[in-house]
């Protein structure tokens, strides 16, 4: 499996050949490197999303036939070609996530009536020399953005009837400083439940999912990401806490589906990332750290605007005390609802 993650690392330009055969420290600083570039956690392990996504990166626009396969969706980097190719030519596939969905297939027919060949959705030999006919009228992914700001207008209508699903779902089960007792689990689990509460009191469906609401402890992003899928939920707020070694770190974090150029970013996962950390920093005085874009598999996979909320560090004494406070945690759960009513309101008229 080694000699496998040294030769996509060497195609990708990430690591030169040698004569090491093994997980040695340029390997790692390579993996570091993918993983920084696909907004992926940077911990220099190659475990199974890691994994998954050197094996998508090996696919190029061309290198094999694309479809719509219900259930299986085909993955890969000549996805992500293949949709930022019609988006610029002005055939919307939706978000530009490397999924061959039903946006993308929709796209495809689209453009493959457009220039006269067969409209079977299926990305073959004739469609790519389609593509490489024509030139791009649209650059940068403006047309995306665009694309992305109108969903997020159609979602403004208040948040009575919307459905939202809280993602009390950490992978980990993180304690707090020695003494504190606090478990990610338990906090998460907590403060999903008072949202949960406020937000059916005014007309919004709530699911609540992840191990705290599911019952065990190895419930990944993927399984999580199907079932809001399914429900055909509105947004995803996943709730989380941190930890580090160094105990001085402290402060609350959003991060959203996106890169680091800003292209293919979700606009409403954003603006609720944003919205989300200043509404809990204002009613807690935690530290804000920002909202960032990030391509982990919750965020990706769902179909809606999604935000992975972290609440603080269970390695601070501060923040540790904020969280296993009820009255601590009831302030985010108010923060969370406020952000959500904010996200769902309508837009001032003039």
């Amino acid at each position: 499996m080694v000699a496998e993650v040294r030769a996509r690392l060497h195609r990708l330009g990430l690591l030169a050949l040698g004569e090491g055969d093994g997980f040695d420290a340029d390997v790692d600083v390579a993996v570091r490197q993918f993983q920084q570039e696909r907004g992926l956690p940077v911990d220099g392990v190659v475990g199974p999303q890691t994994y998954r996504r050197l094996e998508e990166a090996r696919w190029r626009l061309g290198d094999r036939v694309l479809q719509f396969l219900p259930g299986h969706a085909m993955v890969g980097d000549d996805v992500v070609a293949l949709q930022e190719r019609l988006t610029g030519l002005g055939f919307s596939p939706g978000r530009v996530d490397g999924i061959f969905g039903r946006n993308t297939d929709h796209a495809v027919r689209e453009f493959q009536l457009n220039v006269g060949l067969r409209t079977d959705g299926t990305a073959g030999p004739e469609t790519f020399r389609a593509l490489a006919r024509l030139t791009r009228t649209v650059s940068g992914g403006a047309s995306t953005l665009l694309r992305e700001q109108q969903a997020f207008e159609v979602l403004r209508t208040g948040v009575t009837h919307k459905v939202v699903v809280i993602d009390a779902g950490p992978d980990l089960v993180r304690r707090g400083h020695v003494g504190s007792g606090l478990s990610e689990q338990d906090i998460v689990a907590d403060i999903a439940a008072r949202v949960e509460g406020r937000l059916a009191a005014l007309g919004t469906t709530v699911l609540v999912t992840g191990p705290a609401r599911a019952g065990h402890t190895s419930f990944d992003e993927g399984a999580r990401a199907s079932i809001a899928n399914e429900v055909h939920a509105d947004v995803v707020v996943s709730l989380h806490c941190d930890a580090h070694p160094n105990c001085g770190a402290h402060g609350i974090a959003a991060f959203y589906f996106g890169s680091e150029t800003g292209l293919n970013s979700s606009v409403a996962g954003r603006a609720l990332a944003e919205l989300l950390l200043d509404e809990v920093s204002v009613r807690t005085t935690a530290r804000s750290c920002g909202a960032h874009p990030k391509a982990w598999e919750l965020l990706r996979l769902t179909r809606m605007p999604a935000v992975h909320l972290d609440l603080g560090y269970l390695t601070n004494p501060t923040d540790a005390a904020r969280l296993g406070d009820p009255a601590g945690r009831d302030a985010i759960a108010k923060a969370v609802t406020a952000a959500l009513i904010r996200f769902f309101a309508p837009p001032p008229q003039d």
